[in-house]
């Protein structure tokens, strides 16, 4: 096993556009090709667009792209600016009329990280896919990773920042990466299960045990969903809509083993997986590695980011 950068995956480019006075952004990934994709979203509060094309039953065995961003349902409208660049340069699936470019979003909630006012629309989405045909990787304070945080149980004022995070190798031919945008309610671990990001004391001097000041009070919460952890499996190997949604689900491990709690009411935990590749490897090996990166991109993307 060895690391390599998630783009020599092959057949894909990925991009960023963000407003770092806004604390927002978008992340983009595509593939003019068309990639196969499936989806596993838990939690309570998901934004997203056009997830049931990833249901097996859907005609549409392949996306065109994938949007990672802010703006919580708000952002949504960055995939029209995505959809604009894909129909400009001929790419999308052939009715035998026209040719309708398949984008998927998932969006987080960080509306309150700097301000509730500005958040992205098609024109950060468009701006997304042109830094795409650079293929210039970054992580941290960038993109959709702009404006997330994590530990949030007592609001902004105690949470700690987290960004954008990719991780990525290869065994033999095969190669599989994540890439994820972590913006929990709870708190991040290392794999030693060391805190390294999440919830602070009013000092912020230090962290304070999510899970005790949580059990304080069982009454019912009404706990804002101002969460959600968004990202993507990507490998090379060939699946299809049914496996790669396992895929997806098993990806899922991946934050159920950095991120405490995760899953809950005020988070839409949305992982995807994407086969941009032919090289024949067993679901069970794919859908381990996938926990494995996406565990390594979830502290990536911590470890990145910018405490401001």
């Amino acid at each position: 096993m060895k690391e390599i950068k998630i783009t020599d995956i092959g057949n894909i480019n990925i991009g960023n556009a963000q407003l770092e006075e806004a604390g927002t952004g978008v992340t983009v990934i595509i593939c003019k090709e068309g990639m196969g994709a499936g989806v596993d979203i838990r939690g309570g509060g998901p934004a997203s667009r056009e997830t049931p094309l990833l249901d097996p039953l859907m005609q549409a065995d392949k996306i065109h792209a994938l949007v990672l961003s802010g703006g919580s349902a708000f952002g949504l409208d960055a995939a029209s600016g995505v959809m604009d660049y894909l129909g400009m340069n001929n790419i999308g699936f052939d009715t035998g009329i026209a040719k309708i470019p398949l984008v998927c979003q998932s969006c987080i909630f960080d509306l309150g990280y700097k301000t509730a006012d500005v958040f992205p629309r098609s024109k950060m989405g468009y701006a997304a896919c042109i830094d795409s045909e650079k293929n210039q990787l970054r992580e941290g304070s960038v993109g959709g990773g702009t404006g997330a945080t994590v530990g949030k149980l007592y609001g902004m004022e105690q949470c700690s920042k987290s960004g954008l995070g990719m991780y990525a190798i290869q065994i033999g031919e095969l190669k599989i990466g994540a890439i994820v945008i972590v913006n929990a309610f709870g708190d991040v671990f290392d794999s030693k299960g060391n805190k390294i990001a999440g919830l602070m004391n009013k000092e912020g001097t230090g962290f304070l045990d999510f899970a005790e000041e949580m059990y304080k009070s069982i009454e019912p919460k009404n706990q804002f969903t101002g969460n959600t952890t968004i990202g993507a499996v990507i490998t090379n190997a060939a699946f299809d809509k049914s496996m790669l949604c396992k895929i997806a689900s098993m990806g899922q491990n991946g934050l159920a083993r950095r991120i405490f709690p995760v899953h809950t009411m005020a988070d839409g935990d949305s992982v995807y997986a994407l086969s941009v590749g032919n090289v024949t490897a067993d679901i069970n090996v794919v859908g381990s590695l996938g926990t494995y990166v996406m565990e390594m991109a979830i502290e990536r993307a911590v470890k990145t980011a910018a405490h401001v």
